[in-house]
């Protein structure tokens, strides 16, 4: 005959030492479903006590009867012939206990309460992990790829399973089964099937939290992240301030030689990020947002928010972006739809020309309100008449491109515009002005331009 008693105490303990929950939580509920078992099989739990006791591996059930001469509810008493053969002092309406065996439920009800228990521990487990990823939201975890399907890519989180959709994704990273992978909790769901916990490494807050954890200024909060905009594995402008005037912001989040924003560029598999410097003067800001670029100045209007920049010619397509990014980027930045406009559709006069301060600020201007310009270009490289350069021009004789931006683009193999295959190349040479780089990148451009005509 099999043992039902001690299945039913193996079960629960096995349960008890696998799951996360509490022994007293879980003692109440093995009780609760005995007593339910007890309701089936008696019709009542009146007359009955069940002790759990799951560290000592022990279910015990006592009924309470009452001792009669005659025996009318044989559930509630017990005859006082009966009661005596057990314990011989007992007399007439004495409370006689009597420990029922486990086993005489019978296998049918032992394998309901089996079930009864597990849907009981998985309700429970589920309201724990909801609590626990409802608490950890905006915060990064460090996972293991454990599948990766077309759509999603499901992590191993302690003891949760974390999704990540498609959409969370950075687009031009490739992952691998047994990976590590760093990621931002941005969602949770109570999803009928089981809590869905969504995590991101697209979202901004993901990058915010990079930030946190590489300057401890910004976790601090003597440097603030005023503002960011993101596309996901391409490029991401970030405007920070200081409340501490002995601190430079920019300076900070980037690190000494560029130690700290070069490790939050690696964990976002080399995405660009621009940084710039906060202003609560929406001109000045959104000339710093439109960086690379350098606007020649910014007519705003608060109210429709909305702002036109007036760019330099050689440097319409750096202001705009490949595909509209960097103005667009720039105008989720700064809140402003921003629109640009080349000097010479505005003037009538090319950006070759020399360009005075009286008509760039005189009031034949169509009435744009001045913006100081930051780190502008000398007035001889403004005035230099257009040339024709071709793939074997040397870099150093480019008009705008400094002598040491050239000497620096030189040690990184690119003598001449033939040696250059990407601008992303250019991009990674340290210690080039944006000046420089900004005016060989024109170049660049308007060669290939040139070239695909």
């Amino acid at each position: 005959m099999v043992d039902h008693s001690s299945e039913i105490v193996e079960a629960f303990t096995q349960i008890a030492r696998e799951k996360n929950i509490e022994k007293d939580e879980l003692n109440l509920i093995v009780e609760e479903i005995f007593k339910m078992m007890i309701k089936k099989k008696y019709g009542t739990t009146d007359s009955f006590d069940v002790i759990v006791n799951l560290d000592k591996a022990a279910i015990e059930i006592y009924q309470t009867k009452k001792v009669v001469e005659t025996v009318e509810d044989p559930i509630t008493q017990i005859s006082l012939s009966d009661a005596r053969k057990v314990e011989p002092e007992m007399d007439i309406e004495d409370d006689f206990i009597e420990v029922v065996d486990p086993a005489t439920f019978g296998r049918r009800l032992i394998i309901s309460a089996r079930q009864t228990l597990n849907q009981k521990i998985r309700d429970i487990e589920r309201k724990l992990l909801l609590d626990e990823f409802t608490g950890r939201k905006g915060e990064i975890i460090v996972g293991e790829i454990r599948q990766i399907n077309r759509n999603e890519i499901f992590v191993s989180f302690e003891r949760a399973e974390l999704t990540m959709p498609r959409m969370e994704q950075i687009p031009n990273e490739r992952y691998k089964r047994g990976e590590t992978i760093r990621a931002l909790v941005k969602d949770v769901v109570d999803d009928p099937r089981g809590p869905r916990i969504v995590v991101s490494r697209a979202d901004a807050n993901f990058l915010i939290r990079l930030f946190e954890n590489e300057v401890p200024e910004i976790y601090d909060g003597i440097i603030e992240i005023k503002a960011i905009a993101r596309d996901p594995g391409e490029r991401t402008k970030i405007a920070v301030y200081s409340n501490d005037k002995r601190i430079d912001a920019v300076g900070a989040c980037v690190g000494m030689k560029g130690v700290r924003i070069q490790a939050i560029v690696k964990e976002l598999n080399n995405e660009k990020i621009d940084i710039i410097s906060w202003s609560q003067d929406p001109e000045i800001l959104i000339s710093r947002a439109l960086s690379p670029a350098k606007p020649l100045r910014i007519e705003v209007d608060t109210a429709d928010r909305k702002a036109l920049a007036v760019i330099n010619d050689d440097e319409m397509s750096i202001a705009v972006g490949r595909f509209g990014q960097n103005i667009n980027l720039a105008s989720r930045l700064t809140g402003y739809e921003i629109e640009t406009i080349k000097y010479s559709d505005l003037s009538g006069t090319s950006t070759e020309e020399t360009i005075t301060e009286e008509s760039v600020f005189g009031t034949s201007s169509a009435g744009l309100t001045e913006q100081p310009l930051e780190d502008t270009e000398s007035e001889d490289a403004k005035a230099a008449p257009e040339i024709d350069y071709t793939p074997e021009t040397s870099i150093g004789d480019i008009k705008g491109v400094s002598k040491d931006a050239a000497a620096l683009f030189s040690t990184a193999g690119f003598n001449k515009l033939a040696d250059v295959t990407s601008i992303e190349d250019l991009r990674n040479v340290e210690g080039v002005t944006e000046r420089s780089l900004s005016k060989l990148i024109s170049v660049y451009e308007q060669l290939h331009i040139t070239k695909e005509q």
